[in-house]
C-alpha cells in the first residue's frame, strides 16, 4: 500500500471520528466523543485527503507532461530474423528518458522487455503504462528511464519472455512503486522465462539522479 493511500485513508478515519464527535448518546445530553477533540480531528483528516489526493494527481500529470527523448537509429534490412534493439545505437549517449525502439520477426509470440544494468549491477525492468514493450507490425518499442551520473555507463538488455516470466516483471515494478523502492535485481532474480535476445551499452549523457 503506497504512502499516499494511507494518508487518504487515516484522514478519512479521522473524518469519521468527528461524525461521532456529533452524536447524541441516547437517554444523555453528552456526545460520543467530545467535540473539542472530534471537530480538529475531523478538519485534520480534511486536510489529509486533499493532500494525499493532490499529490496522487501531480504525480499523474508529471507522467503526462515526461519529457521522452530519442537515441540515435540504426537502419535494418531484408527480413527481421530476431528480436533487435534498433535505438539506441551501441555506445550511444542517452538522455535520461529515452524511447528505446527495436524491431521483431514476423510470427513472434512473446513479449518483449527492456532490462538496464547500471554500475550496481542490478537489473531493472523498463515499461511504461503498458508493461511490456509496446508491439505492432514487427516494430517494439518502450520508454526508458535512467537514474544515474553523468557518463555511467549501462547495459541495455532485450528479453523475449513467457507468460510467467513476463507476469514476474510486470508484479516486481508493481510492487516497487507501490513501495516507492526500486531496489533493483539480482541476475539470480531474473526468470528462467526470460531469454536475453539483445544486449547493447550506452552512457549517460547528463547526470540523471532524482529524476522521476
Amino acid at each position: 500500500m503506497s504512502a499516499k493511500l494511507v494518508i487518504i485513508l487515516v484522514g478519512i478515519v479521522l473524518i469519521g471520528v468527528a461524525v461521532l464527535s456529533s452524536l447524541v448518546k441516547k437517554d444523555s445530553n453528552k456526545t460520543l466523543i467530545n467535540s473539542k477533540v472530534g471537530i480538529p480531528l475531523g478538519i485534520l483528516g480534511v486536510m489529509m485527503i486533499i493532500y494525499g489526493s493532490y499529490t496522487s494527481d501531480v504525480g499523474y500529470v508529471n507522467s503526462q507532461m515526461e519529457q521522452i527523448s530519442r537515441g540515435n537509429k540504426i537502419q535494418i534490412e531484408g527480413p527481421v530474423k530476431a528480436v533487435t534493439v534498433i535505438s539506441p545505437v551501441e555506445a550511444d549517449s542517452v538522455d535520461c528518458r529515452i524511447l528505446s525502439m527495436g524491431v521483431y520477426p514476423e510470427g513472434h509470440e512473446k513479449d518483449i522487455w527492456v532490462v538496464l544494468k547500471p554500475s550496481d549491477n542490478k537489473y531493472y525492468p523498463q515499461s511504461d503504462h503498458t508493461n511490456t514493450s509496446y508491439k505492432r507490425d514487427g516494430k517494439w518499442q518502450v520508454v526508458t528511464r535512467f537514474g544515474g551520473d553523468k557518463e555511467e555507463k549501462y547495459e541495455l538488455i532485450v528479453f523475449e519472455t513467457d507468460s510467467l516470466a513476463s507476469q514476474f516483471f510486470s508484479t516486481t515494478i508493481l510492487d516497487w512503486k507501490n513501495k516507492e523502492s526500486y531496489p533493483g535485481l539480482e541476475e539470480a532474480n531474473i526468470p528462467v522465462g526470460a531469454t536475453e535476445v539483445d544486449r547493447i551499452n550506452v552512457y549517460l549523457q547528463k547526470n540523471c539522479r532524482g529524476v522521476h
